[in-house]
């Protein structure tokens, strides 16, 4: 608990005496005490937070003030620490030593350097940090062409910076929770019908993915989560394979880590075809390995390079795109054949929490905003077939 220095300790200076002994984050030049009230509160580590004032009223309102922030737990004066130290602070503690997977963390720590830390938001002390700062940021974001989901990710990052400064006693409250979070419009899925999906893996036949391309679209796996397959986690003797991590490409290493949610770790019930694609693969993958010996890497994925290693996503979205051009198709990516196998699952009439558990979405309510075009398709038919049922 802090305490008051008292009544009596509230003076004003005349003289060019240096002003009293302030903590790190404040100015101390003379001219701040010169004709000022001066008065402080002396915290449990023994420093003391000063403040100034035209008047002896206002002294003591700032002292009342500090001593009520205390009171809760919270700073007596907010840091004057610019929020850049904060965040470079934050980069290399916080979110290091979080859990969060090594792709999150880099991305999050890109979108900190990329969009506040060269942004004038950078240099405001943590004390002078206003709500209205936190959305002009998003403002000035959004007029140099950043995605809505970008300015909303870079909010959702910021707020977590802030937090931990609330939490180490940097601030009192924080400035972008009292923020409305940056919407992002709904948009639909795109995806492909029956036929187109048969002309893009027909064009792409010859390519080395093209059997990965056929499993993304009869599984609804994530580009990360095939690359990251490995034979022990199928089982093509009952047709199913779990899905256990993702790879993904950080600081220019391919890495894999945790599933991206508890629901994404799951396991997936394959067709017959399926299984004859996959035991096709394993073949060929014999082949390979006979081919490269010595220099074969064996690292037990399902889908990897001639000499065995892991697969750079980048070289599979360049095999769909070349397949999609050459095919005519604008706007297709490795994601649209998840939502692909999505849309048809729901369209022959697949209840939507099957669908979301086979996509591993963290919720029903992810799926149904994201397909929910498709959900009222389905209850439309349903509702036809009733009609016709009863006759009317």
């Amino acid at each position: 608990m802090a305490r008051s220095n008292g009544e009596g300790s509230l003076y004003q200076r005349h003289d060019h005496v240096s002003c009293p002994e302030v903590g790190p984050d404040d100015e101390r030049p003379e001219h701040r005490c010169r004709g000022r009230w001066v008065g402080a509160v002396t915290l449990d580590s023994g420093k003391r937070a000063v403040f100034y004032g035209a008047t002896k009223a206002d002294v003591k309102a700032s002292i009342k003030q500090a001593q009520s922030r205390m009171d809760v737990g919270a700073p007596a004066k907010d840091a004057k620490t610019p929020l850049s130290v904060v965040v470079t602070g934050w980069i290399a503690s916080t979110l290091e030593a979080s859990d969060l997977k090594p792709s999150t963390k880099a991305t999050y720590a890109t979108l900190l350097c990329s969009q506040v830390l060269t942004d004038d938001i950078a240099s405001k002390p943590l004390a002078d940090l206003k709500p209205s700062h936190v959305e002009q940021l998003a403002v000035r974001m959004r007029v140099k062409g950043c995605s809505p989901s970008t300015v909303r990710q870079t909010y959702t990052v910021l707020r977590s910076v802030l937090e931990t400064a609330v939490r180490d006693e940097l601030l009192a409250t924080n400035p972008a929770a009292r923020v409305k979070r940056p919407g992002v419009p709904r948009t639909e899925a795109r995806y492909l019908t029956i036929a187109e999906v048969a002309v893009l893996l027909e064009t792409a036949k010859d390519s080395r993915y093209a059997p990965l391309l056929r499993l993304l679209v009869s599984t609804g796996l994530r580009r990360g989560e095939a690359l990251a397959l490995r034979w022990q986690d199928v089982d093509l003797a009952n047709g199913v394979l779990r899905v256990r991590g993702t790879l993904s490409r950080v600081d220019g290493h391919l890495v894999i880590g945790e599933p991206k949610t508890e629901r994404s770790r799951r396991d997936v019930p394959l067709s017959p075809a399926t299984v004859a694609l996959l035991r096709s693969v394993k073949v060929s993958q014999g082949v390979e390995r006979l081919k490269a010996a010595s220099i074969w890497v064996e690292t037990g994925h399902v889908f990897t390079t001639q000499i065995g290693t892991a697969v750079d996503p980048r070289n599979v979205l360049r095999a769909i795109s070349t397949a999609a051009k050459a095919s005519g198709m604008a706007d297709v990516g490795l994601h649209t054949l998840r939502h692909s196998f999505a849309t048809h699952m729901l369209e022959v009439g697949v209840p939507l929490h099957t669908v979301s558990e086979l996509l591993g979405h963290s919720s029903v309510a992810v799926t149904g905003d994201v397909y929910g075009h498709v959900s009222t398709e389905g209850a439309r038919s349903a509702v036809e077939r009733l009609s016709a049922a009863m006759g009317w």
